[in-house]
């Protein structure tokens, strides 16, 4: 029986990612903000592990994205980095960290490449940041684009509802797109937009889309593992598929041991020293 090293393993890039566009072969994309989580996933065969915002919910129990900081970010990362093999590594560069000032969002991004080792950085938004992709894609730091519903805006919007239905916010999202396309980053995510829209905007740009609620023609899909194994209970989009129900089996299996515990079946004669 052979043993795999991890040098034998061939880790996933963002050319791995534009090939398999090319192929037309889908990126299974998914988050993670721990060591044990983020072990599981990359065992499993997942492509891209995103160390998303999302923390700011999932991890911390924030009602939205905007609390997390740079520094909660960067340990989420380091951690996920540290579990990994072969997935491409993603980090949410956070509220704050990037809008409105290029340089920032610049300092910002080498603070998580430098110190979580992570591979590459995503930001949400069109024009209005092009500046700060610009100057982060001057250092060499890849960046993942994020267009329609944007959680850190989610003040501006008000709501968590589908975006671009409309034509004229659609032909901007599209304008945006093909925007960021062009200044180099290598991939796209497309949030809670009309399926036509995302399939649209696929089939017009050349680096690859992944989609979150913008249906089955983006060339990948992201979901937050949480919700996708079932941990969370309360957040049903229609867009989130459930592969398991891990808060029904975790909640039985820590009621059974505190029931073993209780009625002292735990430690049994075997279990102890």
């Amino acid at each position: 029986m052979s043993v795999h090293k991890a040098s034998d393993v061939k880790r996933v890039t963002t050319h791995t990612l534009q090939s398999m566009k090319e192929a037309g072969e889908k990126i299974a994309m998914l988050t993670a903000y721990d060591y044990s989580t983020a072990r599981i996933l990359d065992a499993a065969g997942v492509d891209v592990l995103l160390v998303g915002d999302s923390a700011s919910n999932v991890m911390a129990g924030h009602e939205t994205t905007l609390p997390i900081t740079l520094d909660q970010m960067i340990y989420h990362a380091s951690s996920v980095v540290r579990g990994v093999q072969r997935a491409l590594v993603i980090v949410d560069l956070p509220f704050g960290t990037y809008q409105g000032d290029s340089k920032m969002a610049l300092k910002s991004s080498i603070r998580i490449m430098k110190e979580s080792g992570a591979h590459a950085v995503k930001l949400e938004g069109g024009q209005e940041v092009e500046e700060s992709i610009r100057r982060i894609l001057t250092a060499g730091i890849p960046v993942m684009g994020h267009l329609g519903l944007t959680p850190q805006s989610i003040y501006k919007f008000g709501t968590y509802t589908v975006r671009a239905k409309q034509e004229a916010e659609a032909r901007r999202l599209l304008k945006d797109a093909k925007m960021l396309d062009e200044l180099g980053c290598f991939g796209l995510v497309l949030e809670k937009i009309p399926a036509a829209l995302a399939k649209r905007v696929s089939r017009s740009i050349d680096i690859p889309t992944i989609g979150i609620g913008g249906g089955a023609d983006t060339d990948g899909q992201v979901l937050v593992t949480q919700d996708m194994l079932g941990i969370t209970k309360d957040f049903h989009p229609r867009f989130l598929r459930r592969y398991a129900e891990l808060f029904d089996v975790i909640k039985e299996a820590t009621a059974a041991y505190v029931r073993d515990v209780k009625s002292r079946e735990f430690p049994s004669e075997e279990e102890q020293y």
